[in-house]
């Protein structure tokens, strides 16, 4: 079903990061009129705005009237978390707040990316119904964040995912892409966790959920609420890293399964897997297979360049 109306506006946030560029290139190669927001990588191509300063994102909203929001900046990584409560708190629950109010104001729906953490990971799959017990400050900001949204703006949809990998710019943008480099590098041998069941999610994926959603919602006010999206191979990093190691034909008897619960860092959930059926029924998805999408992202990263030879002549 196409909704041809050639002037659909949409406004990323965390138009910068890992998740947002992938929303960004989503909706501007399907028909949207696409403005994608960030603050510290912004410019050139994308607008500078604080999420903070609450003036800036009135500002923003009022000027460019746009119909969907999708809400992808958020302080994810939970060890920073731990140590930032106050900043974590303000961006993912008090500017999310302030973002879903600015919303209503001009009838845009908005799209709030929440996460797997708010469940403790005791008893998956999770569906949306499901009572969240966050384990982590992180899961307990975004949990804050989901209801500062629905508050503010009843008719917002929060679309909860898990971890996530794809395109990027340095392999530390994802938990999943950062573990390459103890991939390639086989000469000395790397503990991998093999005890929290995860699984990877890739943004385009993600983004193609989103642009769905919001196409769906166009046609019918009634969706909107809470929903869950995710990648449906279960992995641990260990396997993730044995898995990345394979599809570039790379030893992997260096990587040692550790099947202790971690004692660094923020608590992990052990498997808060996610049930998608709600999105599906809706004939809303997409996933792409771990082995294809951590193909496509992780080789411009290959060290060994003659490997690239061999795949792509």
């Amino acid at each position: 079903e196409d909704v041809d109306i050639p002037s659909r506006r949409v406004l990323i946030t965390g138009a910068t990061g890992l998740l947002g560029r992938a929303v960004f290139k989503e909706f501007n190669g399907n028909n949207w009129n696409a403005v994608g927001c960030g603050y510290r990588r912004a410019q050139p191509r994308f607008e500078q705005i604080n999420l903070l300063d609450s003036i800036a994102v009135h500002d923003i909203i009022h000027d460019f009237q746009p119909h969907v929001i999708v809400h992808c900046a958020a302080e994810r990584r939970p060890d920073v978390v731990e140590s930032q409560p106050d900043a974590a708190s303000q961006l993912n629950v008090a500017a999310s707040g302030n973002l879903a109010k600015e919303a209503a104001g001009v009838g845009a729906f908005l799209i709030y990316i929440s996460t797997d953490y708010v469940f403790d990971g005791t008893s998956p799959p999770y569906k949306e119904t499901d009572v969240p017990n966050p384990l982590n400050l992180y899961g307990k900001t975004k949990l804050e964040g989901e209801k500062a949204v629905l508050e503010n703006n009843e008719d917002a949809a929060v679309l909860r995912i898990p971890v996530l990998y794809g395109e990027v710019e340095r392999l530390e943008e994802s938990a999943v892409t950062v573990m390459f480099d103890k991939v390639q590098f086989s000469n000395k041998s790397a503990n991998m966790d093999h005890w929290q069941q995860r699984f990877p999610t890739n943004v385009k994926d993600v983004a193609a959920v989103c642009r769905q959603l919001a196409e769906k919602r166009m046609l019918d006010p009634s969706v909107k609420g809470t929903f869950h999206w995710s990648g449906n191979e279960q992995m641990t990093k260990y396997e993730m890293a044995c898995a990345i190691a394979d599809a570039f034909n790379l030893p992997s008897s260096h990587l040692r399964p550790i099947t202790d619960c971690p004692v660094v860092g923020a608590l992990r959930p052990r498997n808060a897997q996610l049930d998608c059926s709600k999105l599906e029924m809706l004939g809303i998805g997409q996933r792409t297979p771990f082995r294809a999408g951590i193909k496509e992202s992780l080789w411009p990263f290959l060290v060994d360049k003659r490997w690239r030879q061999t795949v792509f002549h």
